[in-house]
């Protein structure tokens, strides 16, 4: 049963979005489903996913918002077209096989425009769908991708509540839910390795293909070198981040304070194989 899987579920998803994530059992319907939200986020206020078993060896993940998410909805108004296009990529690297609706818009071009927005995916596996490697294969690759993208659609500065004064109240004096700041490099990785995959920029190396479970070790290299920068500022995981592994990673950082590019490197071992 799901319900059985909350601790798994949870691990999956903070290790997959660096996010903080709450979870409950909701037992309407047919059968029971795991709802799951950003703890630093009211489920009322979303987004809020769900995952369903689907027949034998199937889920429903349905992303969703609650009655009371106009703030929510607001901020994501604001976000970037880099945000927009990262969000938008990050939904895109879901993989194929995977059914997804978004009511009438496309998978290509889909937009948060109000609280009716609903995200409907339906992954199939070879294992039972109540079994532990379907339900961490659903969360890495289907809900991890979409959390991720509502949490770059919603973007890192804090709302306050004082600037949405028509905010319905709550019983017992429960104030409308902020969004509080998250620190957006640790999320670098998870969100390069998303984009990019696991082999290496330079070499081609796929680490776990070769030393399997032990295998997890590509690192993130930032193309404009942090060391050079002389204000912090945020990078895109799409553009300015790649996976290289450890020998190609720390080659690169051979030569300083600039680190050898990407092509350089290449053209290095070019020359080294004669």
């Amino acid at each position: 049963m799901i319900a059985a899987k909350q601790e798994l579920i949870v691990t999956e998803l903070e290790e997959g979005t660096g996010a903080s994530i709450a979870v409950a059992l909701d037992k309407g319907g047919l059968r029971s489903a795991m709802q799951i939200w950003f703890a630093d986020l009211d489920e009322r206020y979303g987004p809020v996913a769900s995952i369903r078993p689907y027949g034998l060896k199937g889920h429903r993940v349905r992303l969703s918002f609650g009655d009371y998410s106009g703030a929510v909805i607001r901020q994501i108004h604001e976000a970037s077209k880099e945000d927009v296009q990262l969000a938008r990529a990050l939904v895109a690297s879901i993989d194929s096989s995977v059914s997804i609706e978004f009511d009438d818009q496309s998978r290509e071009n889909w937009i948060v425009q109000d609280g009716n927005f609903q995200i409907e995916a339906t992954i199939r596996h070879e294992d039972r769908a109540d079994g532990d490697n379907a339900v961490s294969r659903t969360c890495k690759e289907v809900i991890v991708p979409l959390m991720a993208a509502m949490a770059e659609l919603i973007g890192y500065d804090v709302v306050d509540e004082e600037n949405f004064p028509n905010e319905p109240a709550f019983e017992g004096g429960i104030k409308p839910a902020v969004i509080s700041r998250r620190e957006r490099n640790p999320r670098n990785r998870l969100l390069c390795i998303r984009l990019h995959g696991e082999k290496c920029k330079a070499c081609g190396l796929e680490p776990r293909n070769r030393y399997g479970e032990a295998g997890g070790i590509i690192e993130v290299h930032h193309l404009e070198p942090l060391a050079t920068l002389e204000t912090s500022r945020p990078y895109d995981p799409a553009t300015e981040l790649v996976p290289l592994c450890p020998d190609c990673h720390r080659a690169v950082h051979t030569r300083q304070p600039v680190p050898w590019s990407i092509e350089e490197l290449q053209g290095l071992m070019g020359e080294a194989r004669g």
